[in-house]
């Protein structure tokens, strides 16, 4: 059973930094494509950044693309999201989400709260 634990979301003024870290446990996630998502007041849920655990290839949304930045650490089973530039409008609870496209294991977690003022 795959789990998911969020962490490092706040409150941070208009162009600042913060660094998500999304910690995974439960199997071995060689074959997963792990996720950013990010949902605001009123808003659906949209696709962030995702990273292949295999090779580490990255894809961005245009929203975020220069600002945030995707990674993973192997041996802590841990991916980031490293946020810089921030915007008011990126304000919205952040997901972290492991999908298995051979199983179609799709697992989120708890979701961290992630506030920019202008």
């Amino acid at each position: 059973q795959v789990h998911l634990v969020e962490s490092g979301g706040g409150l941070v003024q208009a162009g600042g930094s913060l660094r998500l870290s999304c910690a995974a446990s439960g199997r071995t996630f060689r074959y997963y494509t792990m996720r950013w998502f990010r949902q605001a007041p009123g808003k659906e849920r949209e696709f962030v950044a995702s990273i292949r655990w295999s090779d580490g290839s990255t894809f961005d949304a245009d929203s975020v693309k220069g600002r945030f930045t995707i990674s993973r650490d192997n041996a802590k089973n841990t991916v980031y999201l490293q946020m810089n530039s921030l915007k008011p409008e990126d304000t919205a609870v952040y997901y972290c989400n492991a999908y298995n496209m051979y199983n179609l294991d799709d697992v989120w977690g708890q979701g961290t709260q992630v506030t920019v003022s202008s």
